[in-house]
């Protein structure tokens, strides 16, 4: 007997230490709203869970954002229709990662990484790459200088409101100004060399006609865009922010100039705020919890230059008239390094872009375009502004000629300056063209 141990006990020893033990599983206790909470013993905050339906398998991927007594409370990333208390709840021990690679480029996947214009892709031969979605924003110092313009193709914007590598600017407007237009002109010319595509709480008839229609080939080849639909549950569509920016992250590891453009950014803090809600925060300004106001700036500052190659940052913000009472617009504008703002009233003349240049700014225009430009960029804007003041007069023929040459000027090269800010939506202006457009303006 004391023979067939010694020859036993080693061999169970060594399975014994190489085993991996099955995961404690939890059990749903109850489901409120779009919370479930559940019995899960060792839970983390962020942790990747799947809750499993006994009677058909399912399986609905679930994230815990918080505890309440013995109680783990998880959102779905996924539709809840058809859980029960009967489910059981399986804890991964990881957060959520994404997959990333060169198999992303031209394909539409949703927030966890299931492609949804198509079959997966073959993977390359090796390990898979998995990037964290909550990912840590570089450190400060490890930073690289912004020195570089970014062509976007739009006059308007490298001419007067030049943005930079690595800069983030939001574009803010209220529905139906063309914002969503404008991201797919400056899809089709930007000068980045990927193109990561966030469409958060968007309209589902809307995203295959922007992507199969109104984006060409060329530059569907070197995009990937993350899509969670409006109808699409809370975390979803926040978690949709968060992989976006983890796939632009891949690609500027590898020393590559991304332009990320998330449309929009309002989306994001309304499903942040419906998670918040559920949880039991306090409603703070305008019902907002206060896990969004640290969640913004969590996300925004992921964005931006690295020690090798950079994100540059378009975020769309919805706005209300002004947007002054807006604390997601006053939030964002308080983060980013610059602010486009459509105009309704230039929307409503069929002027493409709507941008409106007097209230727009780029805060790193300077520190990158050469100083003919930036001098001639003053110029026209002081010119607009003259002509502002004096447009009401100049439509009630109160005005006087002569009575001012600057004014004068002004108003003589108003025309020349609106035809330079307009152009069709699918067409793409060269950098240096614009930029010899813009000195011409004043000679």
């Amino acid at each position: 007997m004391s023979a067939v141990l010694d020859t036993v006990l080693p061999e169970l020893l060594a399975r014994a230490t190489t085993a991996i033990p099955r995961p404690m599983r939890g059990k749903v206790r109850r489901i409120r709203g779009i919370m479930v909470y559940a019995s899960l013993p060792m839970a983390r905050i962020g942790e990747l869970c799947y809750l499993r339906d006994p009677l058909d398998q399912r399986l609905v991927a679930a994230q815990v954002i918080g505890f309440e007594g013995d109680e783990a409370l998880l959102t779905p990333i996924g539709e809840l229709q058809g859980m029960s208390t009967r489910c059981e709840v399986i804890p991964t021990g990881a957060p959520l990662k994404v997959s990333v690679g060169e198999h992303l480029l031209g394909r539409v996947i949703d927030p966890l990484g299931h492609f949804l214009d198509g079959p997966a892709p073959p993977l390359a031969p090796g390990p898979a790459r998995h990037y964290p979605v909550h990912g840590e924003p570089p450190a400060a110092f490890s930073r690289s200088l912004i020195e570089q313009p970014l062509a976007l193709g739009i006059r308007a914007i490298d001419g007067l409101l030049t943005v930079a590598r690595g800069q983030r600017v939001g574009i803010f407007g209220e529905p139906g100004v063309g914002k969503s237009s404008l991201l797919t002109s400056i899809v089709r010319g930007t000068a980045a060399d990927v193109i990561v595509l966030g469409l958060i709480g968007e309209r589902g008839r809307e995203v295959r006609e922007l992507l199969d229609v109104q984006l060409g080939a060329q530059a569907r080849a070197r995009t990937v865009a993350v899509v969670a639909t409006s109808d699409r549950p809370a975390m979803e569509r926040v978690q949709a922010a968060h992989v976006a920016t983890s796939i632009a992250e891949y690609f500027r590891d590898q020393g590559l100039h991304v332009l990320l453009l998330m449309d929009s950014i309002t989306r994001f803090a309304r499903a942040q705020r419906e998670v918040g809600l559920a949880a039991g925060e306090p409603p703070t300004r305008r019902g907002f919890p206060p896990s969004f106001f640290a969640a913004l700036p969590r996300l925004l500052e992921r964005a931006g230059p690295a020690a090798r190659g950079s994100i540059t940052g378009l975020y769309t913000v919805l706005t209300e008239g002004d947007g002054s009472q807006d604390p997601v617009a006053e939030e964002v504008t308080s983060i980013l390094d610059g602010h486009i703002v459509l105009s309704a009233a230039l929307a409503q003349k069929n002027h493409f872009p709507a941008i409106d240049i007097l209230r727009s700014r780029s805060r790193l225009m300077d520190a990158v375009v050469r100083p003919l430009q930036r001098q001639s960029a003053a110029q026209i804007r002081q010119s607009m502004a003259l002509y502002a003041d004096v447009q009401l007069l100049l439509q009630v023929g109160e005005y006087s000629a002569g009575s001012d040459p600057q004014t004068d000027a002004a108003i003589a090269r108003q025309g020349a300056i609106e035809r330079f800010l307009c152009q069709q939506a699918d067409s793409c202006s060269d950098y240096e063209q614009t930029v010899r457009a813009l000195l011409e303006l004043l000679e």
